[in-house]
Protein backbone atom coordinates (compact mmCIF):
# COMPACT_ATOMS: atom_id res chain seq x y z
CA UNK A 1 0.00 0.00 0.00
CA UNK A 2 1.49 3.31 -1.12
CA UNK A 3 0.79 6.46 0.87
CA UNK A 4 1.27 9.96 -0.35
CA UNK A 5 2.05 13.03 1.72
CA UNK A 6 0.46 16.40 1.16
CA UNK A 7 3.29 18.70 0.01
CA UNK A 8 1.52 21.69 1.56
CA UNK A 9 1.43 20.11 5.02
CA UNK A 10 4.33 20.98 7.34
CA UNK A 11 6.71 18.14 8.13
CA UNK A 12 6.02 16.31 11.36
CA UNK A 13 8.45 16.97 14.17
CA UNK A 14 10.07 13.95 15.73
CA UNK A 15 12.31 13.67 18.76
CA UNK A 16 15.67 11.92 18.47
CA UNK A 17 15.52 8.28 19.44
CA UNK A 18 16.71 7.44 22.91
CA UNK A 19 16.18 10.95 24.31
CA UNK A 20 13.52 10.93 27.05
CA UNK A 21 10.91 13.67 27.15
CA UNK A 22 11.28 16.10 30.02
CA UNK A 23 8.39 17.75 31.79
CA UNK A 24 8.19 21.48 31.55
CA UNK A 25 8.60 22.95 35.00
CA UNK A 26 7.50 26.34 36.18
CA UNK A 27 10.28 28.90 36.18
CA UNK A 28 11.13 31.04 39.14
CA UNK A 29 9.50 34.02 37.44
CA UNK A 30 6.17 32.22 37.02
CA UNK A 31 6.37 30.98 40.61
CA UNK A 32 6.86 34.52 41.88
CA UNK A 33 3.96 35.70 39.73
CA UNK A 34 1.71 32.95 41.13
CA UNK A 35 2.69 33.86 44.69
CA UNK A 36 2.02 37.53 43.96
CA UNK A 37 -1.46 36.77 42.59
CA UNK A 38 -2.38 34.53 45.54
CA UNK A 39 -0.93 36.80 48.24
CA UNK A 40 -3.95 39.21 48.46
CA UNK A 41 -6.29 36.28 49.13
CA UNK A 42 -3.95 34.81 51.72
CA UNK A 43 -3.58 38.21 53.38
CA UNK A 44 -7.35 38.67 53.62
CA UNK A 45 -7.80 35.16 55.04
CA UNK A 46 -5.07 35.80 57.59
CA UNK A 47 -6.72 39.06 58.71
CA UNK A 48 -10.35 37.90 58.87
CA UNK A 49 -9.86 34.22 59.84
CA UNK A 50 -6.45 33.40 61.26
CA UNK A 51 -5.93 36.43 63.51
CA UNK A 52 -9.41 36.34 65.16
CA UNK A 53 -9.03 32.60 65.73
CA UNK A 54 -5.68 33.04 67.47
CA UNK A 55 -7.01 35.93 69.59
CA UNK A 56 -10.10 33.92 70.60
CA UNK A 57 -7.93 30.94 71.53
CA UNK A 58 -5.71 33.20 73.67
CA UNK A 59 -8.68 34.92 75.37
CA UNK A 60 -10.24 31.55 76.21
CA UNK A 61 -7.34 30.88 78.57
CA UNK A 62 -8.21 33.86 80.77
CA UNK A 63 -10.98 34.23 83.32
CA UNK A 64 -13.23 37.04 84.48
CA UNK A 65 -11.80 39.83 86.65
CA UNK A 66 -12.90 39.51 90.26
CA UNK A 67 -11.74 39.63 93.85
CA UNK A 68 -8.24 38.27 94.38
CA UNK A 69 -8.35 36.11 97.53
CA UNK A 70 -4.65 36.60 98.16
CA UNK A 71 -4.57 40.39 98.04
CA UNK A 72 -8.18 41.28 98.76
CA UNK A 73 -8.29 43.65 95.81
CA UNK A 74 -10.21 43.42 92.56
CA UNK A 75 -8.11 42.30 89.62
CA UNK A 76 -7.74 44.96 86.94
CA UNK A 77 -6.79 42.42 84.29
CA UNK A 78 -8.22 39.07 83.33
CA UNK A 79 -6.53 36.32 85.37
CA UNK A 80 -4.91 33.44 83.56
CA UNK A 81 -6.91 30.29 84.26
CA UNK A 82 -5.57 27.92 81.62
CA UNK A 83 -8.13 25.32 80.58
CA UNK A 84 -10.59 26.02 83.40
CA UNK A 85 -13.11 27.60 81.01
CA UNK A 86 -13.15 24.43 78.93
CA UNK A 87 -13.32 22.29 82.05
CA UNK A 88 -16.37 24.22 83.26
CA UNK A 89 -18.07 23.76 79.91
CA UNK A 90 -17.61 19.99 79.87
CA UNK A 91 -18.11 19.61 83.62
CA UNK A 92 -21.16 19.55 85.84
CA UNK A 93 -21.81 23.25 85.20
CA UNK A 94 -22.04 22.82 81.44
CA UNK A 95 -25.79 22.11 81.22
CA UNK A 96 -26.41 25.37 79.37
CA UNK A 97 -23.64 24.59 76.90
CA UNK A 98 -25.01 21.14 76.08
CA UNK A 99 -28.50 22.56 75.68
CA UNK A 100 -27.16 25.11 73.18
CA UNK A 101 -25.11 22.41 71.45
CA UNK A 102 -28.12 20.13 70.91
CA UNK A 103 -30.29 23.07 69.84
CA UNK A 104 -27.68 24.01 67.25
CA UNK A 105 -27.42 20.45 65.97
CA UNK A 106 -31.18 19.89 65.86
CA UNK A 107 -31.96 23.18 64.13
CA UNK A 108 -29.16 22.63 61.62
CA UNK A 109 -30.16 19.08 60.71
CA UNK A 110 -33.87 19.86 60.46
CA UNK A 111 -33.60 23.07 58.49
CA UNK A 112 -30.96 21.78 56.06
CA UNK A 113 -32.97 18.62 55.34
CA UNK A 114 -36.17 20.56 54.64
CA UNK A 115 -34.35 23.23 52.63
CA UNK A 116 -32.68 20.59 50.47
CA UNK A 117 -35.99 18.95 49.52
CA UNK A 118 -37.83 22.25 48.99
CA UNK A 119 -34.87 23.88 47.24
CA UNK A 120 -34.57 20.98 44.81
CA UNK A 121 -38.27 21.26 44.03
CA UNK A 122 -37.87 25.02 43.49
CA UNK A 123 -34.97 24.42 41.12
CA UNK A 124 -36.96 21.94 39.05
CA UNK A 125 -39.84 24.42 38.83
CA UNK A 126 -37.58 27.32 37.84
CA UNK A 127 -35.81 25.14 35.26
CA UNK A 128 -38.94 24.27 33.31
CA UNK A 129 -39.93 26.42 30.34
CA UNK A 130 -43.38 27.93 30.77
CA UNK A 131 -45.04 31.27 30.42
CA UNK A 132 -44.30 33.59 33.32
CA UNK A 133 -41.15 31.72 34.38
CA UNK A 134 -39.28 34.98 35.06
CA UNK A 135 -41.98 36.09 37.50
CA UNK A 136 -41.90 32.74 39.28
CA UNK A 137 -38.11 32.86 39.58
CA UNK A 138 -38.21 36.38 41.01
CA UNK A 139 -40.91 35.48 43.55
CA UNK A 140 -38.98 32.41 44.69
CA UNK A 141 -35.74 34.34 45.18
CA UNK A 142 -37.31 37.28 47.06
CA UNK A 143 -37.19 35.59 50.53
CA UNK A 144 -33.47 34.90 50.17
CA UNK A 145 -32.79 38.53 49.22
CA UNK A 146 -34.50 39.89 52.35
CA UNK A 147 -32.04 40.62 55.20
CA UNK A 148 -32.24 38.17 58.08
CA UNK A 149 -33.10 40.89 60.61
CA UNK A 150 -36.03 42.06 58.51
CA UNK A 151 -37.12 38.46 57.98
CA UNK A 152 -36.98 37.83 61.74
CA UNK A 153 -39.18 40.85 62.46
CA UNK A 154 -41.62 39.81 59.74
CA UNK A 155 -42.03 36.32 61.16
CA UNK A 156 -42.23 37.72 64.70
CA UNK A 157 -45.35 39.62 63.62
CA UNK A 158 -46.70 36.49 61.94
CA UNK A 159 -46.13 34.38 65.08
CA UNK A 160 -47.54 37.02 67.40
CA UNK A 161 -50.33 35.91 69.74
CA UNK A 162 -52.79 37.77 67.49
CA UNK A 163 -50.85 37.15 64.30
CA UNK A 164 -51.49 35.32 61.07
CA UNK A 165 -50.21 31.94 62.31
CA UNK A 166 -52.79 31.69 65.09
CA UNK A 167 -55.49 33.00 62.78
CA UNK A 168 -54.77 30.22 60.28
CA UNK A 169 -54.48 27.44 62.86
CA UNK A 170 -57.44 28.63 64.90
CA UNK A 171 -55.48 28.22 68.14
CA UNK A 172 -53.89 30.59 70.61
CA UNK A 173 -50.21 29.53 70.65
CA UNK A 174 -47.51 31.70 72.22
CA UNK A 175 -44.87 31.00 69.58
CA UNK A 176 -42.19 33.29 71.00
CA UNK A 177 -42.13 31.67 74.46
CA UNK A 178 -40.39 28.56 75.71
CA UNK A 179 -41.32 25.22 74.21
CA UNK A 180 -41.07 23.14 71.06
CA UNK A 181 -43.30 25.61 69.23
CA UNK A 182 -40.45 28.14 69.47
CA UNK A 183 -38.16 25.69 67.65
CA UNK A 184 -40.89 25.12 65.07
CA UNK A 185 -41.21 28.86 64.48
CA UNK A 186 -37.45 29.19 63.90
CA UNK A 187 -37.46 26.21 61.52
CA UNK A 188 -40.35 27.60 59.46
CA UNK A 189 -38.80 31.05 59.22
CA UNK A 190 -35.35 29.73 58.34
CA UNK A 191 -36.64 27.30 55.69
CA UNK A 192 -38.74 30.06 54.10
CA UNK A 193 -35.72 32.33 53.84
CA UNK A 194 -32.87 30.03 52.79
CA UNK A 195 -34.51 27.25 50.73
CA UNK A 196 -34.26 29.54 47.64
CA UNK A 197 -30.47 29.63 48.16
CA UNK A 198 -30.22 25.87 47.62
CA UNK A 199 -32.69 26.16 44.75
CA UNK A 200 -30.52 28.78 43.07
CA UNK A 201 -27.36 26.67 43.25
CA UNK A 202 -29.17 23.55 42.06
CA UNK A 203 -30.71 25.53 39.20
CA UNK A 204 -27.19 26.44 38.05
CA UNK A 205 -26.35 22.73 37.98
CA UNK A 206 -29.50 21.87 36.05
CA UNK A 207 -28.79 24.39 33.34
CA UNK A 208 -25.50 22.72 32.33
CA UNK A 209 -27.10 19.32 31.67
CA UNK A 210 -27.32 18.62 27.95
CA UNK A 211 -30.81 17.98 26.61
CA UNK A 212 -29.52 15.05 24.59
CA UNK A 213 -29.04 13.11 27.82
CA UNK A 214 -32.80 13.23 28.42
CA UNK A 215 -33.38 12.33 24.78
CA UNK A 216 -31.22 9.24 25.19
CA UNK A 217 -33.09 8.34 28.39
CA UNK A 218 -36.45 8.64 26.62
CA UNK A 219 -35.19 6.37 23.84
CA UNK A 220 -34.28 3.84 26.54
CA UNK A 221 -37.91 4.00 27.71
CA UNK A 222 -37.34 5.98 30.94
CA UNK A 223 -40.35 7.84 32.30
CA UNK A 224 -40.35 11.16 34.14
CA UNK A 225 -39.64 9.66 37.58
CA UNK A 226 -36.90 7.42 36.26
CA UNK A 227 -35.32 10.32 34.37
CA UNK A 228 -35.25 12.34 37.57
CA UNK A 229 -33.77 9.51 39.65
CA UNK A 230 -31.25 8.15 37.10
CA UNK A 231 -30.42 11.26 35.05
CA UNK A 232 -31.20 14.53 36.80
CA UNK A 233 -30.20 13.63 40.36
CA UNK A 234 -26.79 12.04 39.54
CA UNK A 235 -25.79 14.87 37.20
CA UNK A 236 -26.90 17.63 39.58
CA UNK A 237 -25.44 15.90 42.64
CA UNK A 238 -22.15 17.92 42.76
CA UNK A 239 -24.00 21.24 42.79
CA UNK A 240 -26.48 19.91 45.33
CA UNK A 241 -23.73 18.72 47.66
CA UNK A 242 -21.95 22.06 47.49
CA UNK A 243 -25.21 23.84 48.32
CA UNK A 244 -25.87 21.53 51.27
CA UNK A 245 -22.30 22.03 52.54
CA UNK A 246 -22.56 25.82 52.41
CA UNK A 247 -25.97 25.80 54.04
CA UNK A 248 -24.85 23.42 56.81
CA UNK A 249 -21.87 25.57 57.73
CA UNK A 250 -24.08 28.65 57.76
CA UNK A 251 -26.79 27.01 59.88
CA UNK A 252 -24.28 25.89 62.51
CA UNK A 253 -23.52 29.57 63.14
CA UNK A 254 -27.20 30.52 63.45
CA UNK A 255 -27.66 33.58 65.65
CA UNK A 256 -29.67 36.48 64.25
CA UNK A 257 -32.91 34.72 63.30
CA UNK A 258 -33.67 33.01 66.67
CA UNK A 259 -32.31 36.03 68.54
CA UNK A 260 -34.75 38.41 66.82
CA UNK A 261 -37.67 36.02 66.37
CA UNK A 262 -37.74 34.37 69.81
CA UNK A 263 -35.38 36.42 71.95
CA UNK A 264 -32.23 36.06 74.02
CA UNK A 265 -31.71 33.53 76.82
CA UNK A 266 -34.51 31.26 75.62
CA UNK A 267 -33.38 27.72 76.38
CA UNK A 268 -35.61 26.28 73.65
CA UNK A 269 -33.74 27.96 70.80
CA UNK A 270 -30.45 29.16 72.32
CA UNK A 271 -27.59 28.23 69.99
CA UNK A 272 -23.84 28.23 70.55
CA UNK A 273 -23.48 31.60 68.85
CA UNK A 274 -26.20 33.08 71.07
CA UNK A 275 -24.52 31.59 74.14
CA UNK A 276 -21.15 33.11 73.23
CA UNK A 277 -22.77 36.50 72.60
CA UNK A 278 -24.58 36.37 75.94
CA UNK A 279 -21.35 35.65 77.81
CA UNK A 280 -19.56 38.49 76.03
CA UNK A 281 -22.44 40.88 76.77
CA UNK A 282 -22.03 40.07 80.48
CA UNK A 283 -18.28 40.91 80.28
CA UNK A 284 -17.27 37.26 80.61
CA UNK A 285 -14.91 37.32 77.65
CA UNK A 286 -12.95 34.23 78.64
CA UNK A 287 -15.91 31.82 78.65
CA UNK A 288 -17.32 33.57 75.57
CA UNK A 289 -14.05 32.95 73.71
CA UNK A 290 -14.10 29.32 74.85
CA UNK A 291 -17.60 28.87 73.43
CA UNK A 292 -16.49 30.51 70.18
CA UNK A 293 -13.46 28.22 69.89
CA UNK A 294 -15.59 25.12 70.47
CA UNK A 295 -18.05 26.31 67.83
CA UNK A 296 -15.16 26.89 65.41
CA UNK A 297 -13.84 23.36 66.01
CA UNK A 298 -17.35 21.92 65.59
CA UNK A 299 -17.88 23.69 62.26
CA UNK A 300 -14.39 22.71 61.10
CA UNK A 301 -14.95 19.03 61.90
CA UNK A 302 -18.31 19.00 60.13
CA UNK A 303 -16.76 20.60 57.04
CA UNK A 304 -13.79 18.21 57.11
CA UNK A 305 -16.03 15.15 57.47
CA UNK A 306 -18.29 16.39 54.67
CA UNK A 307 -15.37 16.90 52.29
CA UNK A 308 -13.67 13.63 53.27
CA UNK A 309 -16.77 11.51 52.87
CA UNK A 310 -18.30 13.25 49.85
CA UNK A 311 -15.28 14.93 48.30
CA UNK A 312 -15.24 12.68 45.23
CA UNK A 313 -18.90 13.40 44.55
CA UNK A 314 -18.39 17.15 44.96
CA UNK A 315 -15.47 17.23 42.57
CA UNK A 316 -17.14 14.89 40.13
CA UNK A 317 -16.09 11.59 38.60
CA UNK A 318 -14.09 11.82 35.41
CA UNK A 319 -14.64 8.20 34.50
CA UNK A 320 -17.31 7.17 32.00
CA UNK A 321 -20.48 6.28 33.88
CA UNK A 322 -23.09 3.99 32.28
CA UNK A 323 -25.23 7.05 31.61
CA UNK A 324 -22.36 8.77 29.77
CA UNK A 325 -21.63 5.59 27.81
CA UNK A 326 -25.26 5.33 26.66
CA UNK A 327 -25.26 9.02 25.78
CA UNK A 328 -22.08 8.69 23.70
CA UNK A 329 -23.44 5.59 21.94
CA UNK A 330 -26.65 7.47 21.18
CA UNK A 331 -24.70 10.41 19.73
CA UNK A 332 -22.57 8.09 17.58
CA UNK A 333 -25.73 6.41 16.27
CA UNK A 334 -27.30 9.80 15.55
CA UNK A 335 -24.21 11.03 13.68
CA UNK A 336 -23.97 7.80 11.65
CA UNK A 337 -27.61 8.09 10.63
Amino acid sequence: MVTTQNPAAPPALSLPAGRPQRRVRATSGSGRLAALLVSPTLLVLAVVVLYPTIVALKDSLFGTPGLNPKTGFVNETDPFVGLQNYGAIFGAAGARFWNAFWNTTFLTGTTVALETVIGLAMALIMHRAFQGRALVRASILVPWAIPTAVSGLLWRWIFNSNGVANALTGQHILWTTEGFHAKLAVIIADVWKTAPFIGLLVLAGLQVIDREVYEAARIDGAGALRQFWNVTLPLVKPALLVAVLFRTLDALRMFDLPYILIGAQKTSVETLSMLAQDQAANVRFGPAAAYAVILFVYVFLIALAFVRLLGADVVGDDGPTPLRRRWRAHRRTKVAA
